[in-house]
């Protein structure tokens, strides 16, 4: 996206009242180079994944670096018994971000928020609306000004083989 992005982000923080700082972030070629660029551990990025409800609507699950999305909690915790992570443009066209952009703060439809519980208590680094930058903000106060619903979503990452 072009800098609207990161001003929409940033707007939309002031007007919730979220302090967050945007930096520049060079790119990387995973979330592990994304946490060392950035001076964090991967638990520390969270992750903004917009996930498709049965019914047609949108949610957005907040899920730390070090962790996936666990589809049955989410799916017990929501209701449904049929949840997805849409297309890259489907994603695009329901926020206004691309994917690794994407967050919450800014997004142009107000989706539900749905947060892992280990977000809790930490300062976090997520998508900033722009390609190259990251946001940091203070998870609690990130959580509390979506109202997000907050849970064990989450799973350990498979290791890699």
């Amino acid at each position: 996206m072009t800098e609207q992005g990161r001003d929409r982000v940033a707007a939309d923080a002031r007007a919730r009242g979220l302090e967050i700082d945007i930096v520049p972030r060079p790119a990387a070629d995973s979330l592990e180079s994304a946490a060392r660029l950035l001076g964090i551990d991967p638990s520390g990025i969270v992750k903004s994944l917009v996930v498709k409800r049965h019914d047609g609507d949108y949610l957005f699950a907040l899920v730390p670096g070090d962790r996936q999305i666990s589809w049955a909690k989410l799916r017990a915790l929501v209701g449904v018994n049929k949840l997805s992570l849409p297309h890259e443009d489907v994603a695009l066209a329901a926020t206004g971000y691309s994917r690794g952009t994407i967050t919450p703060l800014g997004s142009t439809t107000a989706w539900p928020v749905f947060a892992d519980e280990r977000l809790r208590g930490g300062r976090v680094a997520m998508g900033a609306g722009e390609h190259g930058y990251s946001a940091f903000v203070d998870a609690d106060a990130l959580i509390d000004a979506y109202g997000a619903t907050v849970a064990d979503i989450t799973d350990p990452l498979k290791p890699r083989v």
